[in-house]
């Protein structure tokens, strides 16, 4: 199993901003995470959106960390950009089995107990636990 290549992305863009401590523009972001411009821009959106980054206008604008670093949790980042982790589909909402009839098989509450220590851990993470003092 894999996290998305847009979710790993995700993930070094608010690293390279978190490291900077300072406005970067959408051209540098892309230059410093090896993420092509457009990916960059369509990333940078959702991240924007979440509050996790704040964007500026103008010739002065960019990008810069939206809240303290303690704040933003790796699990965040990537949940942002891929929606509630779950091991297995069954997990999620809305999904009705039709195999056992809409009720649980045995297999559905290791995997949500799987999906909930993922989740513990990936939001155990901030990003300043990333930067070198």
């Amino acid at each position: 199993m894999h996290i998305t290549l847009e979710a790993d992305y995700a993930v070094r863009i608010v690293h390279v901003l978190a490291k900077s401590n300072r406005r970067l523009d959408a051209k540098t972001i892309s230059e410093m995470t090896g993420v092509t411009l457009r990916f960059s821009l369509k990333i940078l959106r959702k991240l924007v959106a979440a509050g996790i980054i704040k964007s500026f206008k103008g010739t002065q604008g960019g990008y810069e960390i939206g809240r303290p670093l303690e704040e933003i949790s790796l699990g965040e980042v990537i949940e942002t950009i891929e929606g509630k982790y779950t091991l297995n589909r069954c997990v999620g909402g809305g999904y009705i089995c039709t195999r056992h009839k809409g009720k649980c098989c045995q297999f559905q509450k290791i995997f949500r107990e799987i999906s909930e220590d993922v989740r513990k851990k990936l939001y155990s993470y901030h990003f300043s636990d990333f930067i070198d003092e």
